[in-house]
């Protein structure tokens, strides 16, 4: 994963910044071709995730919160990866403006901490139904503090049903460079 922050150029009417610049991104991350933008609304206590899709359908995301804050997670799920089954966690808000890179090979999900969040995210692949998969978002053994509280955490039912991570059927294999279809 890689924290992306970008220059906030603020005065008195209010802040600029550049969100996304290829040539920078490129130079910092990885060449990517992002091809579909989403957003989502959401209010305190959803958790979303962790979801990815599989084999060629793959997706790379850069993600941020325009307004609101979330607790964002990324956890390798790369068979043979010496981090396979690490997380990483940070907050996005719309004020600390942050930005994280999700690579392909990584479930993502995230913990609305406001009343309300808005959360956009760039793909470098398309969604496809059939190659959703999912993990699930308390799985002991990831060991995932998503700081809302158990009773106020709202899921959908398909999140309810996910896998563990050991028990997940297909994942990803870290020798696999699934940036290379």
């Amino acid at each position: 994963m890689i924290i992306v922050e970008p220059k906030v150029f603020g005065d008195a009417r209010g802040y600029f910044m550049e969100t996304w610049r290829q040539e920078e991104f490129d130079a910092k991350v990885r060449p990517v071709k992002f091809v579909q933008d989403n957003e989502s609304s959401s209010g305190y206590g959803v958790v979303r995730g962790l979801h990815f899709q599989k084999g060629r359908a793959a997706q790379g995301k850069l993600v941020r919160v325009t307004q609101g804050r979330v607790l964002d997670i990324a956890v390798d799920i790369r068979r043979g990866s010496p981090t396979f089954g690490a997380h990483v966690a940070v907050e996005l808000s719309g004020e600390n403006n942050r930005q994280m890179f999700i690579p392909r090979g990584f479930a993502h999900g995230f913990a609305v901490l406001s009343e309300k969040a808005v959360f956009q995210y760039k793909c470098d692949n398309y969604y496809v139904p059939s190659a959703e998969g999912s993990v699930a978002w308390d799985d002991p053994d990831l060991g995932i503090d998503w700081t809302v509280p158990q009773e106020k955490i709202l899921l959908s039912a398909k999140d309810k049903m996910a896998p563990r991570l050991k028990d997940a059927a297909e994942l990803f294999d870290y020798n696999v460079d699934y940036y290379s279809f």
